[in-house]
């Protein structure tokens, strides 16, 4: 589809049987649903608690991110990484702007448990992430990293996406001044014209 055409629906895309699939080590990536919210907010409640991941302060309850896994779904997908049971990563999308000429572009956020970092469950829920938003129709995926969050630049440069620039001073984190770094990833239609303009002579 093209940028100026409007993003269809995904409630039959992000809960599709199809979207569930077993990776290296015995981890399932699935779409997120009801019930996964305590775990959800527990590994993101981690991230918010070690200062590297986000500029939130607050922790969350699972009724408040329930609506993630709930109808928000239906327009912004949300995976999660599972292994014997227990969902160690997970990743969502959300919305970038309001004004519809952006409606094919989504931010995305993605978190892993402690113990599960570094063991590819981030990158499993990122990868299914970026095929849930590319079924959806989605032509862009953006989002924003701490510099010094080197983890998810290498998570993201792997699966990808592209560093754009920096954003100096963008926000304080607990008074402090903290930069950010934006990476995107062109998704669909987007990405093929991009890749097709790039072997014309």
């Amino acid at each position: 589809m093209s940028p100026g055409g409007r993003v269809r629906a995904p409630c039959d895309v992000a809960h599709s049987p199809a979207m569930k699939r077993t990776t290296g080590g015995g981890t399932i990536v699935r779409p997120g649903r009801p019930g996964d919210e305590t775990a959800i907010a527990a590994i993101y409640n981690e991230g918010i608690a070690d200062r590297i991941a986000t500029f939130e302060t607050e922790p969350r309850t699972p009724e408040q991110v329930a609506g993630w896994v709930g109808e928000r779904s239906r327009r912004f997908p949300v995976t999660v990484a599972e292994r014997q049971g227990r969902v160690v990563a997970w990743a969502a999308a959300s919305e970038y702007r309001p004004r519809s000429c952006y409606e094919g572009v989504a931010e995305f956020s993605v978190y892993a448990a402690r113990d599960a970092r570094g063991t590819g469950a981030g990158r499993a829920a990122l990868a299914g992430l970026i095929d849930a938003c590319e079924a959806a129709g989605f032509w862009k995926l953006v989002s924003r990293i701490f510099p010094e969050n080197t983890a998810s630049r290498a998570l993201c440069r792997g699966l990808g996406f592209r560093e754009v620039g920096t954003y100096q001073r963008h926000g304080r984190l607990d008074g402090r001044w903290r930069d950010t770094v934006i990476v995107e990833r062109l998704l669909g239609e987007a990405l093929r014209e991009t890749e097709a303009d790039s072997d014309v002579p």
